[in-house]
């Protein structure tokens, strides 16, 4: 692996990964992960934060994946307090891919981020990061979110809280006497595919809601 540091990276390199072709935009990604030159870091970071294709956003945290983590992982960290969501959402995706416990703390901090994509990415890495002792406090941060979103966001979160397993049970058991309906039923919905991840999440998580939209009004309309 070329990690070399002095001098300025490969300048065709660097244009080639904003060009207007994103077929373009994908093989100059699978070069820049080949080389694996440390002076592309920043042009491939910054990327990550505009890049507007799935499978180029993809190459790109391949590509980070090949170089040190003591050169990435402290410069996708400053990505997490970008004021882009894209940008956020990547650095948290690819932190997660590195695997780098280093990065736990500040992840830890980003799973309530307001918005709904880069929370999901920051459970996903919370999920992948989290030292071992910790899935308890991480349970109890995630179940803060739940009644949060559409039903995909949801079950996004289900999913995370079902992985941690008995770690999440305290807190989905407080959920279920929850005073929020919405939040019961989210929880109810968590704890069947925690029990039985081939249950019908939708199906369970929608009758709760139809139980929801047929409750007296508290306003007495």
């Amino acid at each position: 692996m070329d990690t070399t540091s002095h001098g300025e990276p490969d300048a065709r390199l660097a244009a080639a990964l904003t060009g207007d072709d994103p077929a373009t935009r994908l093989r100059s990604a699978l070069e820049a992960g080949t080389l694996a030159d440390v002076r592309l870091t920043t042009i491939i970071v910054g990327r990550c934060g505009v890049e507007p294709d799935f499978f180029v956003r993809d190459m790109l945290t391949w590509a980070l994946c090949r170089l040190p983590a003591d050169v990435t992982v402290p410069r996708l960290l400053e990505e997490l307090g970008s004021g882009s969501a894209q940008a956020r959402s990547q650095a948290l995706h690819t932190l997660s891919k590195i695997g780098d416990r280093k990065a736990w703390p500040a992840v830890s901090t980003m799973l309530h981020d307001g918005d709904d994509d880069v929370a999901r990415s920051a459970w996903r890495a919370a999920l992948a990061l989290v030292p071992a002792g910790s899935e308890i406090r991480l349970a109890a941060g995630l179940g803060i979110a739940l009644g949060r979103g559409d039903h995909d966001l949801q079950l996004s979160l289900s999913r995370a809280l079902a992985t941690l397993d008995e770690a999440a049970v305290p807190v989905l058991e407080a959920a279920l006497a929850s005073s929020d309906p919405g939040v019961r039923a989210h929880a109810e919905a968590t704890e069947r595919l925690r029990l039985d991840p081939d249950s019908g999440f939708t199906l369970s998580l929608g009758l709760a809601k139809r139980v929801v939209a047929t409750a007296p009004d508290p306003a007495g309309r």
